[in-house]
């Protein structure tokens, strides 16, 4: 299962890493959310971003597992709105922005 593959292989990352692929599936999702054509992407990059949060919430510190949580609260409610069409005007400026504090979380930046 792809899913499974995924989850292997982000979980054999040191947690930088990992905050860091799902800081970089919140900055596409800033992105791509313009462009009507690319629904779909959107779609998958917050399932993911949800996915993300879950897997790397057990190993966390509990600071972060507090954000981690928050944020999967938030990608949920996004993801709601955006496969039934309802704009989510928010939604690129507070992915850019959770994105760059998941960096700096990280240590990334």
């Amino acid at each position: 299962m792809v899913a499974e593959q995924i989850h292997q292989r982000l979980l054999r990352d040191p947690l930088p890493n990992q905050l860091g692929a799902l800081a970089a599936d919140l900055a596409r999702i800033a992105s791509f959310s313009n462009n009507p054509t690319n629904h779909d992407a959107v779609a998958s990059l917050l399932e993911e971003g949800k996915f993300f949060a879950e897997w790397i919430a057990p190993d966390a510190p509990l600071e972060t597992q507090a954000v981690l949580a928050e944020l999967q609260v938030t990608l949920a409610l996004w993801e709601r709105r955006w496969l039934k069409g309802i704009e989510v005007p928010t939604m690129q400026t507070e992915a850019e922005q959770q994105s760059a504090a998941l960096l700096s979380l990280a240590g990334l930046v």
